[in-house]
């Protein structure tokens, strides 16, 4: 159990944690949620001991194992499986140990069964192959790999250590969608705490069963999934709002009597009466969303149709072709999402369609006034730091005047204080909104998203949603953000194999089948076929099947029943200690039950499985 009791942090003297409380039970993973720059970041310094509390304890069982992902994995000679395999520090401290004394030995040898340190490397590359690297690249050192993808690798080694409370600090911004997915469905079954600070809102409702909200200072935990909370919180805003508006109408008839009577002296004592009540009445802190949701793109005049035509067309660098036979059309209403794992080409094709490549072959026609606007994560990097918005604006509009320059900043949530501060300052939401502002700046008939929301909040991510929903120019997207995906797109590519070529199925088919025990692994060669059993085995394979999963469904309701008994703030008053180690005791008791469940019914699918297979 993690208990947050009562602390306070300031940054330069401004309070960013005040007198904030909040209890996570044991083996809860438990979403991280609030606007950029609240201090979710800070609170995990917090919790890790970085950074001293001024008020306040946070407090952890006794001998309980923190980890987080490191800023990167160092660019050295070690290859990526070795790499991962050092991060259980106390399987790498035993296989390294040369004991000599037969108990000793006897010893270790126990040690490394009881931890299962002879399956550590399939559990490592099994962790690795889910993050997008082929069992060829395991082997490859560090060296070889560019900073976003040894943050794949960080990511890896604090996966495969296991730690009793797992910090993940916005772990999808270095994911591509499959990569996410896979991150989903592997923290669903984690077996111990989890804090996961994130804006994805499909993780934050299919991989975590809780969410802690960090807003106006406070700490408040909310034991649902993402989209409940989000309904529970609109329903207390609207409450707050109603409140507000009573509020300052008691406050206008206030303050009309004082503005009316102020001057007169025999109302000059009642005057300053009310005076006095204006300042008691405390109006309910609500979030000013409206001005810093904002996102204003400009509309282009329309085109006929279609805007890009592709036939037969080859791309690539130097001699190597990446998509080759590309036959495609783009209209100025088209929503398209780019599906397909990193290194296949989705972003060559964008590239392509910006204008960046060239085709090495084949016919590629654009509409001739045609305008495309392109955004990356890359140009972040490219944004000059020691110029503020409003220069970078000056010198790419050199003809209009500040105004017009303000009023686009603010069309893109950059307000005053931030249109003159230089870019280097901006935390990186606010410098990918400026980046958004610069793609759109000349009313692109085509816009291309790369990873757009990497660096936004949930709020912001709302509402890029509601901007591309209203813009009239054409959207390819690349995405690990399901949400944003499933809302914006009406078409889907599939980018595979050198080809790209229409998905027909929706979003959630697409991540059924990343997600299938049964789907072959493309990185694998194929194996002998096994001869296929008989009917009368199948049945009764398949009817064990089912006693298992009937099994790990029972387990499941005992253990959302306990977590909901748990979530109750009563049952951490004084005086209720004893019933308390009880309901974590039995909880423990059902997790360590449910994982053996779930092995059981691996167990049982992959005997059906190569039962079945011929």
């Amino acid at each position: 159990m993690l208990r947050i009791d009562d602390i306070s942090y300031s940054v330069e003297g401004r309070p960013l944690i005040d007198h904030a409380s909040a209890v996570i039970p044991a083996g809860h993973k438990v979403g991280v949620v609030g606007r950029n720059g609240t201090g979710k970041t800070t609170l995990f310094r917090l919790i890790r001991g970085e950074l001293a509390l001024e008020s306040g304890a946070i407090d952890l069982p006794k001998g309980a194992r923190i980890g987080g992902v490191a800023q990167e994995v160092p660019g050295n000679e070690v290859s990526l499986l070795d790499t991962v395999l050092a991060a259980d520090t106390e399987r790498a401290a035993l296989m390294a140990e040369d004991a000599t004394d037969p108990h000793r030995i006897a010893d270790i040898q126990t040690r490394l069964a009881d931890i299962d340190a002879w399956s550590a490397e399939a559990r490592a590359s099994a962790i690795l192959r889910g993050l997008g690297f082929t069992p060829d690249e395991q082997l490859m050192p560090c060296s070889a790999f560019s900073g976003g993808w040894r943050m794949r690798v960080a990511l890896a080694a604090v996966l495969f250590s296991a730690p009793d409370l797992l910090l993940l600090d916005e772990p999808t911004n270095y994911l591509d969608l499959e990569g996410a997915l896979w991150l989903e469905s592997y923290l669903a079954r984690y077996p111990h705490t989890v804090l996961i600070v994130s804006h994805d809102r499909g993780l934050l409702n299919r991989a975590v069963g809780g969410i802690l909200h960090l807003e106006d200072r406070k700490l408040s935990f909310y034991a649902t999934p993402y989209d409940t909370f989000a309904e529970q919180r609109a329903a207390k805003l609207a409450v707050a709002e109603a409140e507000n508006r009573k509020a300052r109408a008691r406050i206008d008839h206030l303050q009309s009597f004082v503005d009316r009577f102020r001057a007169k002296a025999s109302k000059a004592v009642q005057a300053q009466s009310r005076l006095k009540m204006i300042e008691r009445i405390k109006l309910t802190a609500t979030p000013q969303e409206a001005a810093l949701r904002a996102f204003s793109f400009p509309e282009p005049e329309e085109l006929s149709p279609p805007i890009i035509t592709m036939e037969g067309v080859g791309i690539g660098y130097g001699d190597t072709t990446v998509l080759d036979k590309l036959t495609l059309r783009i209209d100025q209403d088209d929503r398209i999402a780019l599906l397909g794992r990193n290194g296949e080409g989705k972003s060559t094709l964008s590239k392509l369609l910006a204008g960046k490549l060239h085709p090495f072959h084949g016919k590629y026609t654009a509409a001739r006034k045609l305008r495309v606007g392109y955004f990356a994560q890359h140009q972040l990097d490219e944004l000059r730091p020691a110029e503020t918005p409003l220069q970078h604006l000056a010198r790419l509009k050199p003809g209009e005047l500040p105004g017009r320059h303000r009023a686009r900043l603010a069309g893109f949530g950059l307000q005053a204080a931030q249109a003159e501060t230089e870019v280097g300052r901006l935390s990186g939401g606010q410098k990918a909104r400026l980046s958004l502002l610069l793609a759109t700046l000349d009313a692109p008939h085509l816009l291309i998203l790369d990873e757009p929301t990497n660096h936004l909040d949930i709020e912001s991510r709302e509402a890029l949603v509601e901007a591309l929903t209203a813009y009239t120019g054409a959207v390819v997207l690349v995405s690990h953000d399901m949400h944003l995906l499933s809302l914006v797109a009406d078409r889907l590519w599939l980018v595979r194999d050198g080809r790209v070529t229409p998905y027909d199925d929706d979003l959630e088919a697409y991540r059924r089948q990343l997600l299938s025990t049964d789907k072959p692994q493309r990185d694998k060669p194929e194996k002998p076929k096994p001869k296929r059993a008989d009917r009368d085995t199948i049945l009764a394979l398949r009817a064990e099947l089912r006693r298992a999963e009937d099994r790990v469904t029972k387990i499941e309701q005992m253990r959302d029943k306990l977590a909901t008994k748990l979530a109750d703030p009563a049952l951490y008053e004084d005086g209720r200690t004893g019933e308390l180690e009880t309901w974590n005791r039995k909880y423990a008791e059902v997790m360590d039950g449910l994982a053996r469940a779930e092995a059981l019914w691996l167990a049982a699918q992959e005997k059906l499985d190569a039962a079945e297979v011929g």
